[in-house]
């Protein structure tokens, strides 16, 4: 058999799937085979593929019948984006490294890889795809492999995966702003229409090849813009077989890139993001959104959301959209939350108890009691008359106002994007995305079971029995569970450490200031040991992250779910459920449980039987907690970008330097993008996640850092404009996908939300000192148990402190080491009756007090917040009226353009039937008899 060329084996197979040409379009989705549509060509190759040698690659019955490109010399423009012809569109690039060429031992291996790619290719042209292959200009080992979809195609899987497409243009007219009376300001803010054109509203519906006419189609180049013509060639990649061994079927290109077949597969950027395309024809959309949106000039501008969606499709656009909106709403929580944090530093003066501590008469006489054993000295209190100032500042009466605005802000924030993601739903045509989704190819590669579905009552295969299914996710659990153990014991760890050293900087600092006061003024143990525990646990978060990212990724892939979807929700909890046990635990350690539990000097608490609880300060441990946010988010922050934007500029450096040098303008688009960084498998994952954990941090201890909020607003207008530098400048363009919402962050912000009001009315309750100055100011600085006439606040410091007997030592250790101090007694932070009362060192009346006080605080801050946010949630619905009647407009006209055409067609054709029949009965009326 002679061999054929590229022309004229694709020439055969436009004609083969006109002949052959099957609609499979009302076919059930599990009796479908995995390379649709069933067109001859296609099944040819498989009888083929399953007519093996011994080594069961997907060669043919001889070498000849391998239906793969020809190489073509590149002879185009740069920036070119079609085959070497001109006319026919690139829709996809596959790369690999030519065998021949490679300067390696590992032949029997490269042949094996060899065939798998030739029948894979072969099979992409049996399915209709068109290849033309091209050498690389650099570096000619490489190899590019341009994919283009003809119209046929196109039409086919587009019905098949339910893309909906325009069906006229949308007459519905856009409602007027309130902020449309701003013009003059608001314009400031959008991007230039001028540049980035508006794009054309239509209404849309799934597309149906036999109801074609009904279609907007003008153009058939057009009709199809480039990111749905990759996201459809995509479809087509991943389920090409290319391997049938043992009964055992293997396809994918994601299977391909892994075993290194192919080194990448990707679609191709418009043009270069810096300077437009000489081609008239091409959009120059890369280049508008680095102009418009990823540029550092453009900070203060509104995203171009709608040319981000119909650049990289919905999934991206959604993600961009929910952080600028994100963005906006933080704008007024940080203007609250700085207006709260300067009520503090303005109000520091009145800070009376604070000026009892740094007092010498009051604060320099009170003796403080050591806080280990053996060595720690005797301590003065006003030691810690710097971190009182501090503390003043978060613990102050605003605290309590912006903590239960917080409450409030996120209840809004969660229910308007609701309301802004039911606009996007159905602007981007994504109402009834969840019918259109199919199985991923890996599910679908492991459905050896047969079941009789409940509903249909027909047989569907499935990867496992219920049983199996029971196991998976045991297993699953089980590890997971594992690995949230592995945290708690790092924590255990911290708490260890921070419990031991604290011994050591109670003796050191003191040698080493030697009693002079700046070292004591600023740096006191406790500071000392909470910021090296703080460090020490940011890197032990980063170090988790770093190898439990692969494992969620593991137990996901073990768990095997349905959908893309499916599989990105089950890595969602699973993610966060980790990251939340890692970056919170030492924040919720230092808020409920630091100081809590530790006795009184005589009788100390110890923590493994060993090591003697940790205390707070005089002031609570409220500015500890402020200390610890700080470290990990701004750890957290520099840590990411660092990895966001310095990695893959490097990468991309390092790439270039190993290219030709001035080569860059000679190389064809396809290699200019292949030298950039892939996205990776999860996309946009750790970017949800970073958000995610951000909004953690501005929720739950909101109380302890009023300027939380103003941090993450900093950040998060730097993270859009970061993320969009990185899309449009060193990353590949990422297969369009859609999306209809934010997928399973949704849920998790809503629990956030709702533990929120818990954790911040706990933090001012047990955490700050408040409620015990309010129920001393209330209550105790009066007769019959204050000696002012008058509510007043001076006193507090010596009633929050209680005293003990340094002889006491004798009776809880065996030998005192205090034995022959010069301080007879000394204070300790609790609310305890003094050495020679009846109820010696037992909780005295003002404990009893305060503590009824702060579950009295919780139970009405929560039911309060808790009363306020159900209220907003209810009277704010989640689509807007105005969406509800797009929504309801866009079916109507459907059912009218569709349903009624078809209604037409139906009554011509029995019309004509009709005709017929009567002029048939009539001529044999008049038809003469025979005898």
């Amino acid at each position: 058999m002679p061999m054929m060329t590229r022309d004229v084996l694709l020439e055969m197979e436009l004609e083969e799937d006109d002949e052959e040409d099957g609609d499979i379009g009302n076919v059930p989705a599990s009796k479908r085979p995995l390379m649709a549509p069933p067109t001859l060509p296609s099944s040819l190759a498989l009888e083929n593929l399953e007519q093996t040698n011994v080594s069961g690659f997907g060669s043919l019955k001889s070498q000849q019948d391998l239906r793969t490109p020809e190489f073509e010399e590149f002879n185009g423009k740069p920036d070119s984006l079609y085959f070497n012809d001109g006319q026919r569109r690139i829709d996809f690039v596959l790369v690999y490294e030519d065998e021949s060429r490679k300067e390696t031992n590992k032949k029997g291996s490269n042949e094996k890889q060899r065939r798998k790619r030739q029948a894979y290719e072969s099979n992409l042209i049996c399915d209709g795809l068109q290849l033309e292959a091209t050498r690389s200009l650099v570096d000619d080992k490489l190899v590019f492999v341009k994919v283009h979809a003809p119209w046929e195609v196109l039409c086919t899987y587009a019905e098949i995966m339910h893309i909906k497409l325009p069906l006229k243009p949308n007459d519905l007219k856009t409602r007027s702003s309130a902020f449309d009376n701003f013009n003059w300001f608001t314009k400031l803010l959008q991007v230039d229409e001028s540049i980035i054109k508006p794009e054309q509203e239509f209404f849309t519906a799934p597309f149906e090849k036999n109801r074609m006419n009904d279609f907007y189609i003008q153009d058939r180049d057009t009709f199809f813009n480039p990111a749905t013509r990759s996201r459809i060639v995509y479809f087509i990649l991943s389920r090409i077989m290319y391997q049938v061994r043992d009964n055992v079927k293997k396809f994918g290109i994601n299977k391909l890139v892994n075993s290194g077949i192919y080194k990448a597969a990707f679609p191709l950027h418009d043009c270069n993001f810096s300077t437009p395309s000489e081609d008239l024809s091409c959009p120059n959309e890369r280049y508008l959104l680095y102009r418009e949106w990823a540029h550092p000039r453009s900070i203060y501008k509104k995203q171009p959301l709608d040319l981000i969606r119909k650049y990289y499709g919905e999934k991206i656009g959604i993600y961009f959209a929910w952080l600028g909106y994100y963005t906006q709403m933080l704008l007024l929580a940080a203007i609250v939350g700085v207006a709260c944090f300067l009520y503090g530093y303005f109000t520091e003066d009145n800070c009376t108890w604070s000026k009892e501590v740094c007092d010498p008469n009051i604060g320099g006489q009170i003796i403080m009691c050591p806080q280990c054993d053996n060595e720690c000295p005797f301590w003065s209190l006003n030691v810690t008359c710097e971190s009182s100032k501090k503390l003043c500042i978060f613990d102050s009466f605003g605290t309590l106002v912006f903590a239960v605005f917080m409450g409030v802000w996120v209840t809004l924030f969660l229910e308007f994007w609701k309301r802004r993601q039911a606009e996007l739903e159905y602007e981007w045509d994504t109402v009834e995305l969840q019918q259109e989704e199919q199985a991923r190819p890996e599910y679908e590669a492991r459905c050896t079971h047969v079941v009789i579905n409940e509903i249909t009552q027909e047989e569907e295969r499935v990867p496992f029995t219920t049983w199996g299914k029971c196991i998976r996710v045991t297993l699953c659990a089980s590890a997971v569970f594992f690995w949230i153990l592995l945290i708690i014991a790092s924590v255990i760890g911290i708490i260890v450490y921070r419990l031991s050293v604290f011994v050591i900087f109670s003796v050191n600092l003191r040698k080493i200031s030697n009693g002079t006061d700046p070292i004591q003024k600023y740096v006191t143990p406790q500071m000392a040991t909470s910021i090296t525990a703080s460090l020490i646990s940011f890197i032990i978060i980063m170090i988790l992250n770093t190898i439990y990212e692969k494992v969620a990724i593991m137990i996901t892939n073990f768990e095997l779910p349905r959908t893309q979807t499916d599989y990105e929700n089950s890595l969602t909890m699973k993610m966060f459920l980790f990251q939340f046990v890692n970056y919170y635990s030492s924040c919720f350690y230092i808020a409920f449980f630091k100081g809590k539990f530790v006795g009184y000097p005589g009788d100390p608490v110890y923590w493994l039987g060993k090591y003697r609880n940790e205390e707070c300060d005089p002031g609570g441990c409220l500015l500890e907690l402020t200390t610890q946010l700080i470290i990990i988010m701004g750890g957290k922050a520099i840590w990411n970008n660092i990895q966001e934007v310095l990695l893959p500029w490097v990468m991309n450096v390092f790439g270039r330097c190993r290219t030709v040098s001035g080569a860059e303008k000679i190389t064809p688009r396809w290699e200019q993008d292949y030298h950039l960084q892939p996205m990776g498998k999860l996309g946009l994952f750790y970017e949800y996640l970073e958000m995610i954990i951000q909004f953690g941090f501005v929720t739950l201890f909101v109380a302890s850092f009023p300027l939380a909020p103003l941090l993450a607003l900093v950040n998060n207008i730097l993270e859009i404009r970061v993320d969009a530098w990185k899309l449009t400048t060193q990353y590949r363009r990422m297969v369009p996908e859609k999306a209809q919402d934010i997928g399973a962050w949704q849920p998790i912000m809503q629990g956030i939300a709702i533990l929120a009001v818990v954790t911040n009315a706990m933090i001012i309750a047990f955490t700050s000192d408040m409620i015990p100055r309010l129920v001393y100011y209330w209550s105790f600085s009066i007769p019959p148990y204050g000696d002012h006439l008058d509510y007043s606040m001076e006193g507090y410091i010596n009633i929050s402190l209680s005293i003990f007997n340094t002889a006491d030592f004798k009776s809880r250790v065996k030998e005192n080491p205090y034995a022959g101090s010069k301080y007879d007694t000394c204070r300790y932070r609790d609310f305890r009756y003094p050495p020679g009362h009846p109820q010696e060192y037992k909780h005295n009346i003002y404990y009893w007090h305060v503590i009824a006080a702060k579950l009295a605080f919780i139970i009405v801050m929560e039911h309060i917040i808790y009363s306020v946010k159900f209220f907003i949630s209810y009277t704010i619905p989640d689509v807007s009226k105005s969406t509800k009647s797009k929504i309801k407009r866009e079916k109507y006209l459907t059912q009218k353009l569709l349903h009624e055409n078809h209604l037409k067609d139906m009554t011509k054709n029995i019309g004509v039937i009709a005709e017929k029949m009567i002029g048939a009965v009539v001529d044999n009326n008049l038809r003469p008899k025979s005898d």
